[in-house]
């Protein structure tokens, strides 16, 4: 690490020192979250890159710039059974991380007060890292995360995030402005908060930086902070889609998938995908994944965070997609429910839809699409052994001609073929959006 890496640190471990991030009461919890959880369970990526369910159970998770612990919290909701372990810069943060881990009761938890250079002397191997607003902070994205990739076992993913340039430039803006005050000379504390507060306040609301950034966030309880980690962010860049890829490559990692892929969906910015001008109808199709998020970011830059999920190359187990099995991969298939879904509020609600014949929306309980999903009762209860455990698919196809004995119109009864139509469709639907895992056998 070189000098001005090395006081740039020191002054980003001051300001966490000063004010530990995130600033979340301890006693709260993350259970009701359910998108977090989601997020932050390590079923979710490794069923993205290898479309197989692996158990939590003894997997050992690093949070990589753990804060206050929030984030570990989160960590150890989603991943029963896993050890998580947490490092960060700042004593402060790691003081309140421990608080709230042992207030909530994970005992396979451990801090260091250590940086992500310096993670060899852990003596450990992750399975899965987390690190989350952090990378944006190095000076050089490719040599953290090629530090983290030394700890990383071969089957392993990191998680990790970008400041969006595109997204973020009016913060960049504004944070520039309160260095040319004088603001960030130092390490910003009460004073130059409360300064920052002044001016943004005495702005005319039609000023173009109070327009962009100001809301009433920065005047709530947690106002000094978002304050802090917004307008006077020490070392706060942006980056692109391309810098990001640069830095997979100058790591040596490949990139699995945005973290929240379902909103990078270049098409859904069209009105009429199917029917586009003719000039990206032939080109759209021959362009890399690299690009077409490339050209959503120009197009539509919505994403505070590039958030992605990656690993070592040529470590992906392969598989066929969902789309292209034939009925003897069917046949052989094991469904789980997303463990985020086995939960007591989804197994009363849905008994509640399928007794009531209601439909039943899953979206509500895993909101990970941003759009409503309504599963039709009889298909709920067809699913309903999933929240007690896995089930092969002849098992639902027997289950669905048991539901459905006969056709509702013809009254002719069901076989088998029909069954497997009909559970195989809305499988197809309902993993597409992550609600339920579909291994193919081996």
């Amino acid at each position: 690490m070189d000098e001005q890496a090395a006081v740039l640190l020191e002054k980003i471990r001051q300001q966490f020192d000063f004010g530990p991030y995130p600033r979340i009461p301890i006693d709260r919890s993350p259970k009701d979250n359910v998108s977090k959880l989601y997020i932050h369970n390590f079923v979710t990526p490794y069923y993205v890159r290898n479309q197989k369910v692996i158990d939590t159970e003894q997997i050992t998770i690093l949070d990589a710039g753990c804060g206050a612990g929030y984030g570990a919290l989160i960590l150890a909701e989603a991943n029963p059974g896993a050890k998580i372990v947490g490092i960060d810069i700042s004593e402060k943060s790691l003081e309140l991380a421990r608080q709230r881990l042992k207030h909530h009761g994970f005992e396979q938890v451990e801090f260091h007060q250590i940086s992500i250079y310096e993670l060899p002397q852990l003596g450990l191997e992750f399975d899965y890292i987390n690190c989350d607003e952090l990378l944006y902070l190095f000076p050089d994205p490719a040599i953290a995360l090629q530090a983290m990739k030394l700890v990383l076992k071969p089957q392993g993913i990191i998680r990790s995030n970008l400041h969006s340039k595109h997204q973020r430039v009016n913060y960049f803006r504004a944070q520039e402005a309160f260095q040319m005050m004088g603001l960030m000379e130092g390490n910003p504390e009460d004073m130059e908060i409360e300064i920052v507060l002044d001016i943004m306040k005495a702005l005319k609301d039609g000023v173009n930086l109070k327009t962009q950034t100001w809301t009433g966030k920065y005047e709530g309880e947690d106002g000094k902070g978002n304050v802090l980690m917004n307008y006077l962010f020490q070392g706060d860049k942006g980056y692109t889609i391309s810098d990001l890829f640069a830095a997979l490559r100058g790591a040596d990692l490949e990139f699995i998938s945005m973290v929240n892929w379902r909103q990078w969906d270049l098409m859904k910015l069209f009105k009429e995908p199917e029917n586009l001008p003719v000039f990206l109808a032939m080109s759209l199709p021959d362009i890399s994944e690299e690009q077409q998020l490339r050209l959503f970011e120009l197009l539509h830059p919505i994403h505070r965070l590039l958030d992605f999920w990656c690993g070592h190359p040529h470590q992906a187990q392969p598989f066929v997609p969902i789309a292209e099995w034939t009925n003897d991969d069917w046949q052989e298939a094991q469904v789980h429910l997303h463990p985020q879904l086995r939960t007591a509020a989804v197994k009363e609600e849905m008994s509640r839809c399928v007794t009531q014949f209601n439909p039943w929306e899953i979206s509500k309980y895993l909101p990970v699409t941003g759009e409503s999903r309504l599963v039709d009762s009889t298909i709920a209860a067809c699913l309903l052994p999933l929240l007690e455990s896995s089930q092969l698919i002849p098992s639902l196809v027997a289950r669905w001609q048991q539901l459905r004995p006969v056709h509702p119109v013809t009254l002719e009864s069901t076989n088998q073929e029909e069954a497997l139509e009909t559970v195989k469709q809305a499988l197809t639907g309902l993993a597409e959006n992550g609600y339920v895992l579909v291994e193919r056998a081996s």
